[in-house]
């Protein structure tokens, strides 16, 4: 059977790129219209509106990649924030910049921990591994790959309730977005028993409910597999193609 482009894409909405070295350039933050600027804060009043939880907080931006020396990656980035991923419908994908995230892959002996996006997050309802958006550094502070391991474990103890030292971290694998060359940063972390998730997510739990707040991370799971991953519900883009390269890798 052949498959058509746009069939392809939606079975592989993200490439991995065979990355060694990452470096990190800042340009400053793309120029928006006087009509883009304002529908962007039209529709960041229209977010908070349904979602007041929801926080324009910064972002580092993706504006492209240079791989022209094999094994090197130049990523150019900037800094933004939140609501203007409302660029997202308001331009042609090749000209919205892109997410910058990173995710963990945190073993169990029960498979991957995977966990479903609490209804205040920007993803409700998805199953995603535990991770985020990348902050951009403070003045004078390089965004690098230790900032990478930062930001990652940062979000482990916050979704999670696992503290893991930043350098136990390792960078597993590299995506790029098909459509809007968004980039992910995926680490694997050491293993821990699936009790002690357990009761550390639970812990979290009660900890931020009681704080009025309530878990980035509503349900967390195991898988082994990407079809395991599939009968859990809607999942982000990279996951089942991570899982597969996991697979693969163990």
């Amino acid at each position: 059977m052949t498959t058509s482009g746009s069939d392809h894409l939606r079975a592989r909405p993200v490439e991995f790129l065979d990355v060694r070295r990452i470096s990190f350039v800042e340009h400053p933050p793309p120029v928006l219209t006087p009509w883009e600027q304002a529908e962007v804060d039209r529709l960041w009043t229209v977010t908070k509106a349904r979602n007041p939880a929801t926080f324009d907080g910064p972002l580092v931006a993706g504006l492209g990649v240079d791989l022209s020396v094999p094994g090197v990656l130049v990523a150019r980035w900037a800094r933004l924030s939140y609501r203007h991923r409302a660029l997202r419908v308001l331009r042609a994908a090749g000209g919205v910049p892109g997410s910058v995230f990173v995710t963990v892959l945190l073993p169990t002996e029960r498979g991957l921990v995977v966990g479903r996006g609490a209804p205040t997050t920007a993803a409700p309802g998805r199953w995603t591994l535990p991770g985020g958006s990348v902050e951009p550094p403070a003045d004078g502070h390089p965004l690098d790959e230790d900032a990478l391991r930062r930001d990652a474990a940062r979000e482990l103890a916050e979704e999670l309730g696992v503290r893991i030292p930043d350098e136990e971290l390792r960078l597993f694998a590299v995506t790029r977005g098909r459509r809007f060359g968004s980039l992910g940063f995926h680490l694997l972390a050491p293993p821990v028993t699936s009790a002690l998730l357990l009761r550390r997510h639970a812990e979290l739990v009660i900890a931020e409910t009681g704080r009025g707040a309530g878990p980035e991370l509503d349900e967390v799971a195991f898988v082994s597999s990407a079809p395991e991953a599939d009968r859990l519900g809607p999942g982000a883009d990279y996951l089942p193609q991570v899982l597969r390269r996991y697979d693969d890798a163990v």
